[in-house]
């Protein structure tokens, strides 16, 4: 009686994976574009003092990170013992290394740079002051002038 047969059974038809690689493509791009690597490993135990006033840096690109505290690891407690340490890039180093710190991050930034350059002190708030004030005469022995303390934000008490 019907006119229309139908003639075997219905598929579904195939998806398209022929974009699936452009996709893929393009979101490793994308990470690839907008990740930053970290450029050096902390090996101190850095616990930040709190600050009333915060600023925030404008180039982040021209600074350089002198580190200071405790090893914070266990292996290294072992080995170097609880007394603050500084750490330059992925190193231990004395106040006495601090001129070729300075010279050798000086070298790498372009020569417009490298007078604007800031020097950043990521203290842990348990070191004493004394070996901060070494660190301040060997910079400026340096000629490395512009310096700023690392902190964290103090929450505004209430009343």
């Amino acid at each position: 009686m019907s006119r229309f047969k139908k003639e075997g059974k219905q598929t579904v038809p195939e998806l398209n994976m022929g974009s699936m690689s452009d996709i893929i493509f393009m979101f490793l791009f994308f990470f690839m574009v907008i990740t930053t690597m970290r450029e050096s490993s902390l090996f101190v135990k850095i616990t930040v003092p709190a600050a009333t006033s915060v600023q925030k840096l404008e180039k982040k690109s021209l600074v350089a990170n002198i580190n200071v505290g405790a090893p914070n690891s266990k292996e290294l407690l072992k080995k170097l013992g609880p007394e603050p340490r500084i750490q330059l890039n992925d190193q231990f180093a004395e106040v006495s290394n601090i001129i070729e710190f300075v010279e050798a991050e000086k070298q790498v930034r372009n020569e417009a740079d490298r007078n604007i350059m800031t020097w950043s002190l990521k203290v842990d708030k348990n070191v004493k002051m004394g070996i901060v004030t070494d660190i301040k005469q060997e910079l400026r022995k340096a000629s490395a002038f512009k310096v700023n303390y690392s902190t964290s934000k103090q929450a505004p008490e209430r009343k």
